[in-house]
């Protein structure tokens, strides 16, 4: 068996079965982390206990204890997520120096299920960006082509996933944040349905619009992650009491007879060559496969952008008024406090601590909060996202799921949106959608560009159909132009 390009049931049945050791594999995909992230500035943080922690897999198989259905799969964690005594820095200076006392729920599950966690992976600060260049930490490079981005926020998860450091990974999404950058770097990214996973212990960014999800190499590998990950939690009053149903199990990549909606507002123009090029083989391919495409319409997407990071934005400025240098974190360096006037101390401290992207939407959001203008934008924004997601809701009555690009085009250079705030923020126009609504979307590698760079498919299903999504991502799996080919770093 490979390691390096193993599956997770390859690698939790080897496992259990004594074929390798739990604590083989971590070391195998440690040393690569080692020779290979000087690269990619990935991770943040590696787990020094991660040699120990699998040892203790080893150690409980040999008792004949059930260690779990990831049993011995490597994993990186996005700095978003706690992990106990680990640091966790959401990639910003505010946060450089917090270790949680505690474990996000995500991440004891995956715990439970045998994960190994091999350490903390780069992202944009606070999760607000779309090219991973906002980390205090700096910027990721994309294994494909290292002068150009990851995607963001969740870039370290993405380029880390794409050159085999680890066996898995998880992002966040609030606008975009794993499906993004899994079609930058050629790997599958999974947004749950919004309440299908806990966001307990997940760094609060847009409290209605984050969801946790696996960013991996397979259909299949994140739909047995889903499996660990999802479910109700006490800890979060906005997690779904339905059931987890057994996604792995059932995928099928037969979509003969199923109907496939292509929302006709985003084919107004505004994608490169090789991006619509993807699409339509995408298309063309479902079709051999039996499915009917179908045109629907879904006209609030033309406010998708506007109306996140209005709400985004707003929810921004609120969660993030608990970093303030009192209680935790960074805090500007004072000769002396006596005499300090409490709103100096906090402007010096959340000055230093935040960087420029995370200013600009603490700006933003409290503006829209503020008296005078609380109705009209933030009360406005919910309107029409309400009137956004009815429109959701009645599409998926002429369709089973929606299929779509993922971005307007692959991974930009490093360097050449980051003065063009505006330019940026275009970049979600195809996935903010999905947050709006709550509804799962995902991103499966599909093509590749004249540049050879990786162009994922995004696959939107109704609220709590996660099998239909990856069902129809099986499809586009087993026929993507892009299967076999490898980024350069790996």
């Amino acid at each position: 068996m490979d390691l390096t390009f193993a599956s997770f049931s390859e690698i939790a049945e080897a496992v259990k079965g004594k074929k390798v050791s739990a604590k083989e594999v971590a070391t195998h995909f440690q040393k690569r982390i080692q020779s290979l992230d000087s690269k990619l500035n990935s991770f943040v943080t590696l787990n020094d206990n991660a040699l120990a922690d699998a040892e203790k897999i080893d150690s409980r198989i040999s008792k004949g204890e059930d260690v779990g259905v990831l049993a011995g799969v490597p994993f990186g964690i996005k700095e978003m997520l706690c992990t106990k005594n680990l640091k966790t820095t959401a990639g910003s200076k505010i946060l450089s120096n917090f270790v949680p006392p505690y474990d996000a729920t995500v991440v004891s599950r995956l715990k439970k299920s045998g994960v190994v966690v091999m350490g903390k992976l780069n992202q944009d600060e606070f999760a607000m960006g779309s090219s991973n260049e906002s980390s205090f930490y700096g910027s990721v490079k994309n294994p494909w082509d290292t002068s150009r981005v990851p995607g963001g926020s969740s870039g370290g998860s993405a380029a880390a996933q794409a050159a085999r450091l680890v066996a898995g990974t998880i992002g966040t999404d609030t606008g975009g944040s794993i499906r993004q950058p899994a079609s930058f770097c050629g790997i599958v990214g999974v947004k749950p349905t919004y309440g299908r996973v806990s966001r307990y212990g997940i760094i609060a960014f847009a409290s209605s619009l984050d969801q946790a999800g696996p960013m991996v190499s397979t259909v299949k590998d994140a739909a047995l992650t889903m499996e660990v990950i999802s479910g109700h939690d006490p800890m979060d009053a906005t997690s779904s009491q339905k059931s987890v149903p057994t996604w792995s199990k059932n995928l099928s990549a037969d979509v003969k007879g199923m109907k496939i909606g292509v929302i006709k507002e985003y084919m107004k123009g505004g994608l490169d060559k090789d991006t619509v090029k993807t699409f339509q083989t995408s298309l063309d391919t479902l079709k051999s496969m039996g499915a009917e495409i179908v045109e629907i319409s879904v006209s609030m997407t033309e406010f998708a952008v506007p109306i996140y990071y209005l709400v985004a934005t707003s929810e921004a400025s609120s969660n993030l008024a608990r970093y303030d240098g009192i209680r935790y974190g960074y805090r500007a360096d004072f000769p002396s406090l006596a005499g300090v006037d409490l709103e100096d101390f906090y402007g010096k401290t959340r000055g230093e601590g935040f960087g420029a992207e995370v200013k600009r939407r603490i700006m933003l959001g409290t503006y829209c909060l503020s008296s005078g203008y609380y109705d009209a934008y933030y009360t406005k924004a919910g309107q029409v996202r309400r009137l956004l997601t009815d429109q959701y809701i009645q599409a998926f009555k002429q369709c089973d799921a929606i299929v779509s690009p993922v971005t307007t085009s692959p991974a930009f250079k490093i360097g050449e949106l980051v003065a063009d705030p505006l330019a940026m923020y275009l970049n979600d126009i195809f996935t903010t959608s999905t947050n709006l609504a709550g509804l799962p979307g995902m991103s499966v590698p599909f093509g590749i560009s004249e540049a050879g760079l990786p162009i994922g498919i995004q696959v939107t299903a109704s609220h709590f159909e996660e099998q239909r999504m990856l069902n129809v991502a099986a499809a586009l799996e087993s026929a993507a132009p892009v299967k076999g080919r490898k980024p350069h770093v790996i």
